[in-house]
């Protein structure tokens, strides 16, 4: 796909580019997933989509922009949304418009009737699987990766919904978390790594499945436990199964989850996300500490590291920039000079606070250094004296394959400069990341196995957990669009 960028706002961050979640066992479980949905929005903005089963017939809506302008609940595609299960999508994009083909849930009338499928996760053998599909008489109606996964559904001989399914997983390489809706039952997956999360919950009688804990916690649901790396569970009227039909692989969960993509209220992997990222920031009071005057955040994302580096550092805090949360989702500006000011839209300096002060910015992550350099700047017009940058996660040098939108290498500023140079790029007097030991210490490890490193820290690293097709690019893959 090609286009300009729908958010030109966030271009110096990677983005996750979806949410999934899926409830079996309420007549109101349309209303609980646009919820869960709702919860789950920073995970994709672009567009969202629910399927729902009543017993005998799907029912599906499916929109481009966010939950709450497609699923207003006294709305009549709201309102058609029935069933005991529904399953729920939202996507991210950056590249051209979310074409309404590929909003996801995908629903289709297979031989053993209808079967609908959500998913997170990127899969990295796509286009052999989708060329070699097309070749022998697939018809596809999308350019998603996803929708790999229903073909190879449809084709398999097993018996059994479950069974079908795990067939047609055995033979993609990749990242995943699925819902899936099918003979009147749910069903959740995560790949063999773990690298995508997804959680289990209750409400009453009901069972969630949600990409984090924050989608349980809206519905007032209770949180059972994380879904095991290569884990399915299939959930009907009998209750709760669990099946491990994958071959055992080490548990790979993406690091990045914590650094910047988790709500920070959500519970990973039994960590507290709000609480990891105060512990990164205070690894990089202890790696990196420099005199100043001032921590500011680079919000909203810096907020937590700033807190925990201030703390650690005994350095006030203060907000000295404010954000606007107002920018309009698709706003894009006419002209050149437009988009080189389009930060100040976002976010502005709290000069009354910044002048005259020796501060430190504290943000999540740099990848192109368009944003760091634009806010080094508004810093030094707001008459700071000094401006340090302190990163709360390693140089990012490789892209993600796994689910998550990202530039390829070339556009990686720490992928070919170094961090003093970098620090010159952006106009810093001083510039430091958390180191990849310090990261894996907020995170309660010791240190990085590099043998069997804990966690999926490849944009970091280069250390890709699951195989990559040859001459893949992140454009390729960049979310579940297979160009």
């Amino acid at each position: 796909m090609t286009g300009v960028s729908t958010n030109p706002f966030d271009d110096d961050h990677f983005h996750e580019e979806c949410a999934i979640f899926g409830i079996f066992g309420t007549p109101e479980s349309s209303v609980h997933t646009a919820l869960g949905l709702h919860a789950l929005q920073h995970r994709g903005q672009e567009a969202s989509g629910i399927v729902s089963f009543d017993g005998k017939h799907f029912h599906a809506h499916r929109g481009v922009g966010h939950v709450g302008e497609n699923f207003d609940a006294n709305s009549a595609p709201m309102q058609a949304l029935k069933g005991h299960i529904a399953i729920g999508h939202n996507r991210y994009s950056t590249t051209g418009p979310s074409e309404v083909r590929n909003i996801q849930p995908f629903s289709s009338e297979l031989a053993f009737g209808g079967f609908a499928l959500a998913h997170n996760g990127n899969l990295t053998n796509a286009a052999r699987l989708r060329a070699s599909l097309v070749e022998t008489g697939s018809l596809f109606q999308s350019s998603t990766d996803t929708e790999i996964i229903v073909h190879l559904v449809a084709r398999s001989h097993q018996q059994g919904v479950s069974n079908r399914l795990i067939d047609a997983l055995k033979q993609i390489e990749g990242a995943y978390s699925l819902v899936c809706i099918a003979d009147d039952m749910m069903i959740g997956v995560r790949d063999p790594h773990g690298v995508r999360p997804l959680v289990l919950g209750k409400r009453d009688n009901a069972y969630v499945l949600s990409s984090e804990t924050c989608g349980l916690d809206i519905i007032g649901a209770e949180f059972i436990r994380d879904l095991l790396p290569g884990e399915m569970v299939v959930i009907d009227k009998n209750g709760i199964t669990s099946i491990m039909p994958f071959q055992e692989q080490p548990s790979r969960f993406c690091i990045f989850e914590y650094v910047y993509f988790a709500r920070p209220d959500s519970m990973l992997e039994g960590r507290g996300v709000y609480h990891a990222r105060k512990s990164i920031g205070a690894e990089l009071a202890a790696e990196s500490h420099i005199d100043a005057d001032l921590v500011i955040p680079v919000p909203d994302s810096g907020v937590p590291a700033a807190l925990g580096y201030a703390q650690a550092a005994n350095i006030p805090f203060e907000l000295g920039i404010i954000r606007n949360h107002y920018i309009g989702r698709t706003f894009i500006q006419p002209t050149q000079k437009g988009r080189n000011d389009s930060v100040k839209m976002k976010h502005n300096a709290n000069p009354a606070t910044v002048s005259g002060k020796r501060v430190i910015l504290v943000d999540d992550s740099i990848v192109r250094g368009t944003t760091s350099r634009k806010i080094v700047s508004m810093m030094r017009a707001a008459g700071a004296t000094e401006v340090h940058m302190r990163i709360a996660s390693p140089p990012t040098i490789n892209p993600c394959f796994y689910g998550v939108d990202t530039p390829d290498k070339d556009q990686l500023i720490a992928a070919h400069m170094t961090v003093d140079e970098i620090a010159k790029e952006i106009g810093a007097d001083s510039l430091s990341f958390v180191s990849i030991d310090g990261l894996y210490r907020a995170m309660g490890e010791a240190r990085r196995d590099t043998d069997s490193p804990q966690f999926c820290d490849a944009c970091f690293t280069g250390d890709y957990p699951i195989k990559l097709a040859t001459g893949l690019s992140a454009k390729r893959v960049s979310h579940g669009v297979i160009n």
